[in-house]
């Protein structure tokens, strides 16, 4: 296979028929010499007039030949397959049990049962059929199961999320691929695998959830859901064992903690059971909607009607030295009641796969660390706790929202004007200007000011912002060694939870990661 990266086509002009007439142009060959075509990226360039920019492998004849004229951007592809390599001798007391079925453990899970290790995955939330009914049955009459919600349940926090699978993880074993690869043959669309913002959305996610359990059901692994891990049984220095909803033992020497970031009691029982851990930072702020068409007219001008709804990444440093930033960037989405807990409100962004309301969301997050909140391992945690209370009380247990004109003002907003909202759960007007210190309240103030600069509007006194954006990520990192176990001998943190990913597909990534190590220490 010749791997071609710069094919360029206007936007005008991006079609199938175009491509191959830029590569045959680029070969100096004829369409019949070009026996397959794939497509490995396909990006945006809209520095100037928007182009389509490709990168494919191709299938040719005589490659020897083309690879020896030395084209510029035309090299040998690389090995796009993913290998699992497992030399373990250990024995395996029982099968492993992997603790979360979001996208860290199901990968773990599924990687794990090709291998023949036919894993038990435990999840204290229902099955995505089931935790559907209950997230509709919060947003609708705000009756909170506290198990079953935007956070807890199979497919994890990502379940009700845009399903944005982009990741800065490099790829150099494609494991991504493998996990892209995955997606498609659960139902995925095909153009994940290459496209330059790849998302499945949150209505499709649901099914492609679905089949990849029930693939590894097939493969022989096992679900058990509404079974929350309540203890581990620990005996010289390993694990042998966990105890599930207080009463019921599972014999076992290899547990892998998916547990998410929202398993704040986990993290308490895991501490109880000297596991090491540390306090890491993380960001808090809030949630804006713009209209979409705005955020498309200014990133691609009057070629936006060819293209799909933009995005945008912003960043910013503030005068107290404070980073800002644009997180999980919801294109055509809802701003959505994330809580997990009684008492306790934060958000999150979701959009489904078509990415068609007439919104853009994101959030504009603050960095903080133990300045902020303190120096115990779970400052930062009960941080967030304290934050989503205000939250909760501010919007007497519906989400705080106001008008960025009137926070930059700091006062109480009574009515929407030129922008619609669009929200999944009920809502209520208040002053979220006191959820926050006034450091990250400048920091915010700044940074809105500075990001009109970057998207003309972006400061628009109607924006509608929410909060609070509590759970951008782990407040606590599970520490863990070179071979990815913690100090408890046969305990592996894994994924976004455990402070070693940020986002669907580097948890994945990092379950693929854990399947390998697990392989590589014990024998089937």
């Amino acid at each position: 296979m010749i791997n071609i990266k710069q094919l360029k086509l206007n936007v005008t002009e991006n079609n199938i028929d175009n491509l191959y007439k830029v590569i045959e142009k680029k070969l100096n060959i004829q369409k019949d010499d070009i026996k397959k075509l794939n497509i490995i990226r396909e990006s945006i360039d809209a520095r100037r007039d928007v182009l389509i920019v490709y990168e494919v492998d191709i299938e040719v004849n005589n490659e020897e030949s083309i690879l020896k004229k030395n084209i510029k951007d035309v090299s040998l592809a690389p090995n796009r397959k993913y290998e699992f390599i497992g030399n373990g001798d250990r024995e395996l007391i029982n099968r492993p049990v992997i603790i979360g079925s979001g996208p860290a453990g199901l990968f773990c899970a599924y990687n794990l049962s090709l291998q023949g290790y036919k894993p038990l995955i435990i999840e204290r939330g229902k099955k995505v059929e089931d935790r559907i009914k209950d997230v509709n049955d919060f947003w609708n009459n705000n009756k909170l199961n506290i198990n079953s919600n935007v956070s807890f349940g199979e497919g994890g926090a990502g379940t009700f999320s845009d399903g944005k699978l982009n990741t800065l993880v490099k790829d150099e074993n494609n494991r991504g691929r493998m996990v892209m690869e995955t997606f498609i043959d659960c139902g995925a669309p095909s153009d994940i695998l290459y496209n330059h913002h790849p998302h499945i959305g949150t209505d499709l996610l649901r099914d492609v959830i679905i089949n990849l359990r029930n693939k590894i059901i097939s493969l022989g692994g096992e679900f058990r859901y509404s079974t929350q891990l309540t203890d581990l049984v620990i005996n010289n220095n390993g694990v042998c064992g966990i105890v599930v909803n207080n009463n019921e033992e599972i014999k076992t020497n290899c547990v892998v903690l998916a547990i998410g970031h929202s398993a704040r009691d986990t993290f308490y029982m895991l501490n109880d059971n000297k596991l090491s851990m540390e306090s890491k930072p993380f960001a808090v702020g809030v949630r804006v909607q713009h209209p979409q068409k705005l955020i498309n007219e200014n990133q691609y001008g009057k070629f936006s009607k060819y293209l799909d709804n933009a995005s945008y990444k912003l960043t910013y440093k503030a005068s107290n030295n404070r980073g800002v930033y644009s997180f999980c960037m919801c294109p055509g989405g809802f701003v959505v009641n994330a809580s997990s807990e009684e008492g306790l409100l934060c958000i999150n962004g979701m959009s489904n796969h078509d990415r068609d309301t007439e919104n853009a969301n994101s959030a504009i997050i603050v960095t903080i660390d133990k300045n902020d909140y303190g120096d115990s391992l779970f400052s930062g945690l009960e941080y967030q706790r304290e934050l989503e209370k205000k939250a909760y009380s501010l919007g007497s247990g519906n989400i705080p929202v106001q008008l960025l004109g009137d926070y930059l003002s700091n006062k109480e907003s009574n009515d929407f004007k030129s922008i619609k909202p669009i929200f999944k759960g009920n809502y209520k007007f208040a002053n979220l200007n006191k959820l926050f210190s006034e450091s990250i309240n400048n920091s915010l103030h700044e940074s809105f000011v500075f990001f009109d600069k970057k998207i003309k509007g972006f400061n628009n006194p109607d924006c509608i912002l929410a909060g609070v954006e509590s759970r951008t990520s782990s407040p606590i990192r599970i520490i863990r060694d070179e071979n990815l176990m913690s100090n408890i001998k046969g305990i592996y943190p894994c994924g976004e939870g455990a402070g070693y990913a940020g986002g669907i597909t580097s948890a994945s990534i990092d379950g693929i990661k854990v399947s390998e190590a697990i392989g590589n220490y014990y024998k089937k």
